[in-house]
């Protein structure tokens, strides 16, 4: 029996009594995300108002996986299909498009998150080809991806647009999430330099990360992609984290 044999990957739509369970995930996400302000006010949403381009894995009884996109669209006036404000842009248009029926011409992923307990074992491939799945059967020719790199935290001071060129010998990206990324068939297309953007006072800092923030100048953050701004006279901390946009194309099923 193969390792991940017992792991049922579907979208919330074929499943909708798991809406309500997305987020029992053990995820590794920074806690500095969490204060994010589009994250706060749309994130939380998108399962709910976007079932069917949502994908959500389970283990037996346990929710072990959840794969987030939206669609929108890019060609209303001032819009483009990979924007500079990489996540919080697609996830803003999104919600608006929704609001306003809009009618959507691409799709984008905003996450593939995985339990703690279930990582190395190959289900962030099964993820991201259930997603290409999800988004192709709702008629999409192409899923963008504003890519968190998941080893950039560990090289904070380089510029994302030198680390996305570190390649192995195979000529695959070297950083573990962008490889995943583009052996699925994905190309990798531009930096988005202010993908997502976390503003607070020094104390909530200290709160988020255990660091003192005592001093002016760049902070390195455990998790953080580059460094984190801190401003001592402003009392204030910003954090514009870069992205690194994907683009997968996706063969819709034929009527």
């Amino acid at each position: 029996m193969k390792e991940n044999d017992s792991i049922r990957i579907t979208s919330f739509a074929e499943r909708p009594e798991l809406i309500g369970r997305a987020y029992e995930i053990a995820d590794t996400w920074p806690e500095f995300t969490a204060h994010e302000p589009v994250v706060n006010a749309l994130l939380g949403r998108v399962v709910e108002e976007f079932p069917e381009y949502c994908v959500v894995a389970t283990d037996g009884d346990r929710v072990v996986a959840r794969g987030l996109s939206v669609p929108f669209s890019a060609v209303l006036d001032g819009r483009e299909e990979m924007p500079d404000r990489g996540w919080d842009q697609v996830l803003l248009w999104a919600s608006e498009d929704r609001r306003s029926g809009n009618r959507p011409t691409v799709a984008s992923a905003l996450e593939i998150t995985i339990d703690a307990d279930h990582l190395g074992r190959g289900l962030s491939y099964r993820m991201l080809d259930a997603m290409r799945g999800a988004v192709g059967r709702q008629g999409h020719d192409t899923l963008l991806a504003p890519v968190r790199p998941n080893a950039k935290h560990l090289r904070p001071t380089v510029p994302l647009s030198s680390y996305v060129q570190d390649l192995r010998e195979d000529g695959l990206p070297a950083d573990p999430w962008l490889r995943v990324h583009v052996k699925a068939g994905g190309t990798v297309h531009r930096v988005a330099p202010a993908s997502m953007t976390v503003s607070g006072s020094l104390a909530q800092w200290r709160e988020w990360t255990g660091l003192p923030f005592e001093e002016d100048g760049d902070v390195e953050v455990p998790g953080a992609l580059v460094p984190v701004r801190c401003s001592l006279e402003h009392d204030r901390a910003v954090y514009v984290e870069p992205n690194v946009w994907v683009r997968h194309r996706v063969t819709p099923p034929v009527a």
